[in-house]
């Protein structure tokens, strides 16, 4: 018995040997190395005081970051700014977690993106209204012909104002108004545009024009709409961020019309109802899609980039609920004044006192 037993011990020992040297001998064939995958590239937005949540310009900054994502495979991150102080953290903060792109999101960040390019040469910037006017090799304006997308605002208020048959809160004065936020080149250009746009279809218009002084101030928002509709106004554009939001309040309290800024604000405020007639869109979010796409294709270039109206970086929102009120000749108006701007016959100007 036991000698069985050492007989089927032997030829066990036997037969892995012999495996053992058939695999010496090349009889089996070793595991491939495996490529580990590709790292995602990392893209974040650093907000300016607005914040997100301000149903225009960041939000609309962060939605082109989202886009990437889900189109680019982008890994993601927005950082907001409380204060102004904030700004040079925020962006170290970014660029320190080995974030390849990152966006510094409105005009007043303009001295903090130098400083960051200057510090972080390795990563690529965006400055959303901010000009490059110096020579780093990293940092990219992005910027926009507010202009442009103002005076289609205008052209529609200019013109509805006159037309009290169009809706029952268009009253028999001839008064528009204009409610910004802090008084910087993106707003005022809005402004510009706007007075212009109204004055070349209405010349005897009156806009009266409010800042808030924020991009913030909800409630500073709303008071200055009430300011301009107990002074007659029946129109009021804002270009104020979470103070423009105030406005529409006012509107919508008062029985006044309204018209957004950056996004399609009908899509994004609260209960729009037939309040909103349209907005001045400012397409942001496709120049942050374009420029992460070009960091991702490894065509990214210093320098400026302006969207305007030929570009498709600003144009007017859909009508929405006024769709069937306003009339077929305002619509015929603003296919006129887009045409002209595209061709250069009309030059929108930037400056409200010019327009």
């Amino acid at each position: 018995m036991r000698r069985g037993i050492r007989t089927v011990l032997a030829l066990v020992l036997i037969a892995a040997l012999s495996m053992l040297a058939l695999g010496g001998c090349g009889g089996t064939t070793p595991a491939e190395p495996t490529t580990p995958p590709a790292a995602k590239l990392k893209a974040g937005m650093v907000t300016d005081i607005g914040g997100l949540g301000d149903k225009s310009f960041n939000d609309l900054s962060y939605a082109g970051l989202q886009k990437a994502e889900k189109e680019l495979g982008v890994e993601i991150k927005a950082v907001s700014s409380k204060a102004m102080t904030d700004y040079d953290s925020n962006i170290a903060l970014l660029a320190n977690d080995k974030y390849e792109v990152i966006f510094c999101v409105g005009f007043l960040m303009g001295d903090a993106i130098s400083k960051a390019a200057t510090d972080f040469p390795s990563v690529k910037f965006g400055g959303i209204d901010i000009f490059n006017g110096g020579t780093q090799p990293n940092q990219l304006g992005l910027l926009f012909k507010e202009q442009e997308a103002g005076y289609l605002a205008g052209v529609t208020a200019g013109l509805l104002t006159k037309d009290t048959a169009v809706d029952p809160r268009i009253n028999k004065e001839n008064v528009i108004g204009f409610v910004g936020g802090m008084p910087i080149p993106p707003v005022q250009k809005f402004e510009a545009g706007f007075i212009a746009g109204a004055k070349s279809v209405n010349p005897d218009v009156v806009v009266k024009s409010l800042y808030s002084g924020s991009f913030t101030d909800q409630a500073k928002g709303k008071e200055l709409g009430l300011s301009l509709i107990s002074q007659k106004v029946d129109i009021i554009f804002a270009a104020a961020g979470q103070s423009g939001i105030g406005a529409y309040q006012a509107c919508k309290e008062k029985n006044a019309l309204f018209i957004g800024v950056d996004s399609d604000q009908y899509l994004t405020l609260p209960t729009p109802g037939d309040t909103v007639i349209t907005s001045a869109m400012k397409r942001v979010d496709v120049g942050v899609f374009d420029t992460i796409k070009a960091v991702k294709d490894g065509t990214y270039k210093a320098g400026n980039m302006t969207f305007g109206l030929k570009e498709g970086g600003v144009d007017l929102a859909p009508w929405h609920d006024f769709e069937s009120k306003v009339p077929q000749t305002l619509k015929d108006a603003i296919e006129k004044a887009k045409a002209a701007i595209i061709d250069g016959s009309v030059v929108v100007p930037e400056d409200p006192t010019k327009a």
